[in-house]
């Protein structure tokens, strides 16, 4: 059987559109976080209860990947942020000095990339560890960032919120 609603007629059994794999099962799940490191445990506090933030929660397993869109320049002289899970907080987005993500800027890595940036491979994500954001040395006392992940279910309960 061949869908119609797709360029170049896909079959069912064939999950492929010119050698790139179609997974119908693919979601997206969106937060937006504003840094405010200078309230007292607020997000971007680096000493606060805030810190880490939880992103997304996650249940079962999961395949993600994961990006920020900032819309306000960060700002915090000496502070850092990581995207990752509990015991491995700079799993999905490496270490990056927060001054350097700003308006327009995608964060996927340690080098937010203007406007645009490849998007790697997706990343398993175990046993309902939630994505969590980690302010890693100073506070983040202004900016915001719009996080998207688009996930597919591994396990029988595997999601992403």
């Amino acid at each position: 059987m061949t869908l119609t609603n797709f360029p170049n007629g896909i079959s069912v059994g064939s999950l492929t559109v010119d050698g790139v794999d179609i997974r119908p099962q693919w979601q997206i799940a969106t937060k937006t976080i504003t840094f405010a490191g200078g309230t007292t445990n607020g997000i971007g506090d680096f000493d606060g209860t805030g810190n880490p933030a939880t992103v997304f929660t996650v249940t079962g397993a999961v395949m993600a990947v994961v990006w920020g869109v900032c819309s306000v320049d960060l700002a915090g002289a000496t502070a850092t942020v990581e995207v990752g899970v509990t015991g491995n907080t700079a799993a999905i987005i490496a270490q990056t000095t927060a001054t350097d993500i700003d308006n327009g800027d995608v964060w996927r890595d340690a080098t937010p990339a203007v406007g645009a940036e490849a998007l790697n491979d997706p990343i398993f994500i175990a046993d309902g560890k939630d994505v969590i954001l980690t302010v890693a040395t100073a506070n983040v006392t202004a900016g915001v960032v719009r996080f998207y992940c688009v996930w597919y279910p591994i396990s029988a309960d595997g999601a992403v919120a």
